[in-house]
């Protein structure tokens, strides 16, 4: 439990918390609900967090977002992903989080933001990958584009409130872990978190 506190619970619930500054009574998207996207779900229900809304391509990833705080999900499989955001939102949510790396998604997040809204870029791309966004609509929208690095985090500092929140109940740790697997599964484990089988794993040494 506490490995992913000093990984995924850091990232997803620091973007929220630390980077973005999610304000209560507020809309969110959380495009990609892996490991980070799960807890930048339930930091988004920690910091108040009105309405959040779940968007990924597998079944079973949205159906965890709805054991960490999701009020809406969306199937990404089909359908213009951004569009949907904007009418259940009425115009767009006022954060947008990108939890995958990829400039596709990356762009949905962006266009799921409303006017001035808050795009913020947890996900990490490969290096050669590039996002293409129409120039004018920058000013135009005031919109706002920013990256979070570990959640913004200061461990020495967020490490010990992560835990006091797990060990008050205020946020989940013991869902994420999917399965466990001893160090010689280690293969079996990750062909699991490539298929999107898993929330998360856990490698257990005897």
């Amino acid at each position: 439990k506490a490995c992913l506190v000093g990984c995924s619970v850091m990232t997803g619930i620091g973007a929220v918390i630390n980077t973005a500054k999610v304000q209560p009574g507020s809309s969110v998207v959380v495009i990609g609900c892996g490991g980070i996207g799960l807890n930048t779900i339930q930091g988004a229900a920690l910091a108040g967090a009105e309405r959040i809304i779940a968007v990924d391509v597998l079944e079973n990833k949205l159906a965890y977002a709805r054991e960490f705080g999701a009020t809406d999900i969306i199937d990404a499989s089909s359908g213009d992903t951004a569009a949907r955001v904007r009418d259940l939102t009425d115009g767009g949510a006022d954060y947008a989080f990108e939890a995958i790396g990829n400039s596709r998604t990356i762009f949905q997040a962006y266009e799921s933001t409303r006017l001035g809204g808050v795009t913020t870029i947890v996900g990490m791309a490969p290096e050669d990958d590039q996002v293409t966004i129409n120039a004018l609509s920058i000013p135009r929208t005031e919109k706002v584009i920013m990256g979070s690095w570990y959640g913004s985090a200061r461990p020495w500092v967020d490490l010990p409130k992560m835990v006091d929140l797990y060990l008050s109940g205020r946020i989940k740790i013991d869902p994420l872990i999917s399965r466990t697997y001893r160090l010689e599964e280690i293969n079996p484990a990750y062909d699991a978190l490539e298929k999107g089988e898993v929330a998360r794993s856990i490698l257990v040494f005897d």
